[in-house]
């Protein structure tokens, strides 16, 4: 099997979530007066419910099927399968450890055990799927067809897939990263719907164009752009669905499809419909300003009147880490795409296309 570095990229992208996810809101650190390893011999936790231990095992399942992957070139499936649980149980301790020392966790051993058993499914899920992803099975056909090879594509695919987790958030824009507003300055005031309704269609707008942009600077001469493209927005629309069907109620699901998400859809599928034309250099460059442009747009757009309403009824309880965590990446992510956009314009000038 050859060794995938997408694999390897999108395990560390991975274990930053997770240990983020599971620090939040990283504020408050004390002296707990106590080991670290106290919970380790604490009492079973009194209070245990089926959505914590879901979140802890499925949180930790892709863990283990990337640690799989990222393993299985070098080892059998059985002995990738055993460490990739055995580095689950290594991270889930340190993690459990460090939370300790913040008011706002409460370590368990039995979150340890639960997230140990995550990894081990999600291991015996990777040795199963490894000949077919790491070996020549149709995903790796289609990638070596549609993308370019080497570390370009492998590091753009990991950017796209933080993209479309970023989408799982309920309280951004359509398409709208990099809001630091809540980071640095709290929110805004109110304005008129109209203006916010043109504020989200350009950002939406905006945001599209850019990621075609951006992903069809990945893709071969003779890959099939503009179906890869619309596939890739169509997930996005998918899971930004998703997120609204399970974070609020069932009525509410297409409330992200407000007057200005369907204008900026309309115009954005339009403009990337042309731009994506345009000699690869260009897209780079353009997709490198619309980002800009709409980062700086997003930090200044009004309050989203549609929702006022909608997210009252989102009671983030147990998704307080989740909702910190896609926060997180949407606020970042238009900055690590400006930095790929100019690390493809400088490895193009380096090696041009084929």
């Amino acid at each position: 099997m050859r060794e995938s570095p997408l694999a390897r990229f999108c395990l560390l992208a991975y274990v930053l979530l997770v240990a983020y996810a599971s620090l939040y809101p990283l504020a408050g650190w004390r002296d707990p007066g106590v080991s670290a390893s106290s919970f380790l011999f604490a009492p079973w936790p009194r209070y245990v419910t089926a959505f914590d231990l879901g979140a802890n095992f499925f949180g930790y399942l892709p863990f283990g099927l990337l640690c799989v992957l990222v393993l299985r070139p070098i080892l059998p499936a059985s002995g990738a399968t055993l460490l990739s649980a055995l580095c689950a149980a290594v991270l889930s301790l340190l993690l459990e450890g460090l939370q300790c020392f913040l008011p706002a966790r409460i370590p368990s051993n039995l979150d340890v055990i639960v997230n140990v058993a995550g990894a081990a499914c999600g291991g015996l899920a990777g040795a199963a799927l490894a000949p077919g992803l790491l070996g020549g099975g149709p995903l790796r056909r289609l990638r070596a067809t549609t993308l370019l090879s080497g570390t370009e594509a492998d590091l753009g695919l990991t950017l796209l897939a933080l993209w479309l987790f970023a989408q799982l958030n309920p309280a951004t824009l359509l398409f709208g990263a990099g809001d630091l507003r809540n980071l640095v300055v709290g929110s805004v005031g109110r304005h008129a719907t109209e203006l916010f309704v043109s504020a989200e269609a350009a950002t939406s707008a905006a945001n599209l164009v850019a990621v075609a942009l951006l992903a069809s600077a990945m893709a071969r001469p003779q890959a099939p752009v503009l179906q890869l493209v619309a596939g890739l927005i169509g997930i996005a629309l998918v899971v930004k669905t998703f997120a609204f069907a399970i974070l609020m109620r069932a009525e509410n699901v297409f409330a992200w499809l407000t007057p200005g998400a369907q204008i900026g859809l309309a115009l954005g599928a339009a403009l990337a419909l042309a731009l994506l034309r345009l000699p690869r250099t260009a897209r780079l460059a353009l997709a490198a300003m619309l980002l800009m442009a709409a980062t700086v747009l997003v930090n200044l757009s009004p309050p989203n009147p549609y929702f006022a309403a909608t997210l009252k009824v989102w009671e983030q309880g147990h998704f307080l880490n989740f909702n910190g965590l896609t926060h997180l990446v949407s606020a970042a992510w238009p900055f690590a795409a400006l930095a790929y956009l100019v690390y493809l314009a400088a490895a193009g000038r380096r090696n041009p296309p084929q």
